[in-house]
C-alpha cells in the first residue's frame, strides 16, 4: 500500500483485496457444485435444471475473474464483481421459485454495494477537498 495514500484509500484496498478473497471462495464453491462435489440432490451440472445451469456456469467463470481483478485493483475487477452480484441479486429475488430465496447472500451483496458507494463517495470528497487546497495555495 502506498504510504502517502489516506487511511481511506488504504482501507478501500483492504476491502477490495477482502472482497477479491470473497469472490474467489464463491467462485470456488460454483466449481465444486459443477463437477459434483456438493452433497446437495440437485448441485451436480447433469441433475441441475437449465436455469441453474446458467447461472451456475455464469457465476463459476465471473467470480474467479472478478477476483483477480479485484486483488490487482484493476477498474474491470469491480464491473465484473457488480455483473455477478448483479446476477446473484436477480436469481434470488426477481427469480426465487427457480433458484430459491438466500436472504444472507442477498443482505451481503446489498451491504457491499452500499460499502462500495460510501468508500468510492469518501474518496472523491477527500480529493475535491484536496485539489480546494492546492488551488487556495497557489
Amino acid at each position: 500500500m502506498n504510504q502517502h495514500a489516506s487511511l481511506s484509500q488504504n482501507g478501500y484496498v483492504v476491502f477490495l483485496r477482502l472482497l477479491a478473497l470473497l469472490g474467489m471462495a464463491w467462485g470456488i464453491g460454483y466449481w465444486l457444485r459443477l463437477i459434483g462435489w456438493h452433497t446437495g440432490p440437485d448441485w451436480r451440472f447433469d441433475t441441475m435444471t437449465v436455469a441453474w445451469r446458467v447461472a451456475a456456469c455464469t457465476l463459476a467463470v465471473l467470480y474467479p475473474f472478478a477476483a483477480s481483478g479485484l486483488w490487482m485493483l484493476a477498474s474491470w475487477g469491480t464491473v465484473l464483481w457488480f455483473c455477478a452480484a448483479g446476477i446473484e441479486l436477480t436469481m434470488y429475488l426477481v427469480f426465487p421459485g427457480e433458484f430459491g430465496a438466500r436472504p444472507l447472500i442477498v443482505t451481503l451483496h446489498l451491504l457491499v454495494i452500499l460499502l462500495y458507494a460510501a468508500w468510492r463517495f469518501q474518496m472523491m470528497h477527500e480529493a475535491r477537498k484536496h485539489r480546494r487546497a492546492e488551488v487556495e495555495q497557489s
